[in-house]
């Protein structure tokens, strides 16, 4: 300490005060338009006025017409503008020329604890709290007044006969009408609109005030208020807290200032107040307020770099495709527990009827309000409402969609737009279902349909099916052919028609049921009763290295290269799943290009697992498990070529015992086998990789029973 006050030594000790006979009164003016070398100290003050509840002033000022730097033609013109050519007592300008101008303030802080007005004397510094702190700035409302003489001056010049208009005032017809109950959100609304904050100010009476110079003898007087007056009195006392605790009051460590937002209306957000969200957030306040984008603005809009995958990946969780491009959700719009703030009607009836008018733009570019009014049988104002936040209205055409199809979008994402038309397939059931009515309801007869921007799995189902039929008579042929030739020669091929489900020894199709449109005998180009044998090696598999038999005829290369990508990047699969992300494969591609897996059997796909460094890991299973079979038969990543590929082995090997495991087995198990290569970092990212956990027990992907 010592050498500390020797490095800072105390020069001088100052007393302060605290004045607080102006505490509630004083307000420091800022003239930012202005520089600090010229003051408005010997400009003649006309006259000032303040509303005290909103801190808002007025002052109004001379300007000195017999200035050189005054342009008097300007000036008389701005004049005739604003009073006319007439003379009386409520012109702006007496002298017919601008000899006035009048200085507005807004506050430059809503929070002003933090400072005061300070002023020195004989060795004390008294301080007073500042009220307020203003910055005026010139005010224009005398263009305003100029703008309605105008109009008045052309409504007088088109005249009229005011007889007849008061005619025609006495025949036209009184509607009467009865307000609805305010709803909480629409009271909300209101509150916060512009027109109510603007009638909220205006109810606020102005207090007109005398302006006195900085040489005036009064305001001689109240700057004697500025020093503390109770010099003597029992409130001043000694300062009892140490330098420490005073510098935590004057400077608080943790406590920081709250920013007070300015009331606005709702629908009101700055760019620079946006960027400083979370880009998920980002996405969903545009969408909500813009309601309709193509994905190109909606990048535009984001600041630079943003990256594109995330942003698809947030836009996916709040808007919809629509011809291409992006529409908010429904429940966005209207979340639970709030209503319709025109009808009173619930958000979730309000979701229903317009995800259907969404539906309905996803098969055509116009709809007709009567008809979509006639079956989600909402009130006309909801209905309306729906349109006009996507569609426009057309002369003779009903309601057009805003925006253009978006194709580019489409092609350069085909991922994204399938998976938004499997999801809309999803929403279309449900809208069957809940409205009575059907896709084909709404399509014209006869009409030629427009081609689509992508191939559903239907239509891969019919084109495959067509394609089976055309085939079937030269199967059949090929067949009786084999056949002769068989008893000279050996069987040179097989092809087996059946009407039964085909035995477990033999070359079995896959599952046909909806959830795998693609890996069944029609997806592939045949009938689902024909089934051609790709090889009698098929019938011998082997599991593991294990089996009995000769080794399977290759697999297509195609097929080869997606399952070995596949398992590199999910590592471990069950059956179910490797089937599912198969169909999706399928469905990416474009028509025709899956020629090469034409008649893929189940027993073809785990061969092909077997033959991809990858192994079928036997988990023992409870007895009464709710999985499917396919969900039972689990393959996993066995060789990749890393160093991790031993801490699997042994990971697969605990899951060989038991169908779950808890953490500290394995880490326990990790690290007596391999010490201190083991690491956590090592356990978390096995983990993260081969199993998913929940109640604190870890599974392996895919076998987590419900």
């Amino acid at each position: 300490m010592a050498s500390g006050e020797d490095d800072d030594p105390i020069v001088e000790e100052i007393d302060v005060y605290l004045a607080k006979s102006l505490a509630e009164k004083l307000y420091l003016f800022q003239y930012p338009v202005r520089p600090s070398t010229m003051t408005y100290d010997d400009v003649n003050h006309l006259s000032a006025k303040i509303k005290p509840k909103q801190q808002k002033v007025e002052l109004e000022m001379a300007i000195n017409t017999m200035s050189p730097n005054y342009c008097r033609s300007k000036g008389e013109q701005i004049s005739l503008n604003v009073d006319g050519t007439t003379y009386d007592e409520s012109n702006t300008y007496s002298v017919k020329m601008m000899d006035k101008q009048t200085f507005t303030s807004i506050q430059a802080t809503t929070n002003t604890s933090r400072y005061a007005a300070a002023v020195f004397r004989k060795g004390e510094l008294h301080i007073t709290p500042l009220q307020g702190i203003l910055q005026l700035r010139p005010s224009f409302s005398y263009l305003d007044k100029a703008d309605c003489k105008h109009r008045e001056r052309e409504a007088a010049s088109k005249g009229g006969d005011s007889s007849q208009d008061e005619a025609e005032d006495e025949v036209k017809a009184i509607t009467v009408r009865f307000s609805r109950p305010e709803s909480e959100q629409a009271r909300q609304r209101r509150t916060q609109s512009y027109d109510f904050l603007q009638k909220k100010q205006a109810e606020e009476p102005w207090a007109h005030l005398r302006y006195h110079g900085v040489r005036d003898g009064r305001s001689e007087h109240e700057r004697q208020y500025l020093f503390c007056q109770a010099m003597d009195g029992a409130e001043n006392s000694e300062l009892v807290q140490t330098s420490k605790e005073y510098l935590a009051v004057l400077m608080p460590p943790v406590a920081e200032e709250k920013v007070v937002v300015p009331v606005g209306p709702s629908n009101v957000f700055s760019m620079a107040q946006l960027r400083t969200l979370p880009l998920g957030d980002q996405v969903k306040r545009l969408m909500k307020n813009v309601k309709v984008m193509p994905f190109a603005n909606l990048m535009g809009l984001l600041a630079s770099g943003t990256d594109s995958t995330s942003v698809l990946r947030c836009i996916q969780q709040v808007a919809l495709l629509v011809q291409g491009n992006w529409v908010v959700k429904s429940d966005v719009l209207y979340p639970k527990s709030t209503c319709s703030p025109h009808s009173g009607v619930p958000a979730e009836i309000l979701c229903r009827g317009r995800d259907f008018v969404m539906w309905r733009f996803t098969l055509e570019r116009s709809v007709m309000r009567k008809e979509i009014a006639a079956v989600i049988k909402l009130p006309p104002e909801d209905v309306k409402e729906f349109l006009e936040q996507m569609a426009v209205p057309r002369v003779n055409r009903g309601w057009e969609f805003l925006l253009p199809s978006d194709t580019e979008f489409i092609k350069k994402h085909p991922d994204v737009a399938h998976r938004q038309h499997m999801l809309w397939l999803g929403i279309q059931s449900k809208l069957e279902k809940v409205f009575n009515v059907s896709k084909e309801d709404f399509m014209p007869k006869n009409a030629s349909q427009p081609d689509p921007m992508y191939l559903s799995g239907e239509q891969r189902l019919k084109t495959a099916q067509e394609r089976a039929r055309e085939n079937l008579p030269s199967l059949q042929k090929d067949h009786l052919n084999a056949k002769r030739q068989g008893g000279a020669g050996g069987p040179v091929g097989e092809v087996r028609v059946k009407q039964e489900p085909v035995s477990d020894g033999e070359s079995e199709l896959m599952d046909t049921s909806p959830s795998s449109p693609f890996l069944n005998g029609e997806a592939n180009g045949y009938p689902s009763s024909v089934s051609p044998a790709s090889s009698s090696a098929l019938d011998h598999r082997t599991t593991n290295g294990s089996g009995a038999g000769s080794p399977v005829t290759s697999p297509p290369p195609e097929l080869l290269d997606f399952v070995s990508k596949t398992f590199r990047k999910h590592v471990v699969l069950t059956l179910c799943e490797l089937k599912r992300l198969f169909n999706l494969h399928l469905a990416s591609m474009q028509p025709g290009g899956h020629t090469a897996f034409h008649a893929v059997s189940d027993r073809l796909l785990q061969d092909t697992v077997l033959l991809s460094q990858c192994r079928q890991i036997l988990v023992p299973f409870p007895a009464q498990t709710s999985l499917a079979p396919d969900e039972q038969k689990v393959f996993a990543l066995w060789e990749s070529g890393e160093t991790i590929d031993k801490h699997r082995r042994l990971l697969y090997e605990l899951f060989s015992k038991n169908y779950r495991v808890r953490r500290n087995v394995v880490q326990n198990r990790l690290a007596q086998e391999f010490g201190e290569d083991a690491t956590k970092a090592d356990t978390d990212r096995l983990l993260k990789e081969c199993c998913t956990v929940t109640g604190g027990m870890w599974y392996l992907k895919g076998t987590m029973q419900s």
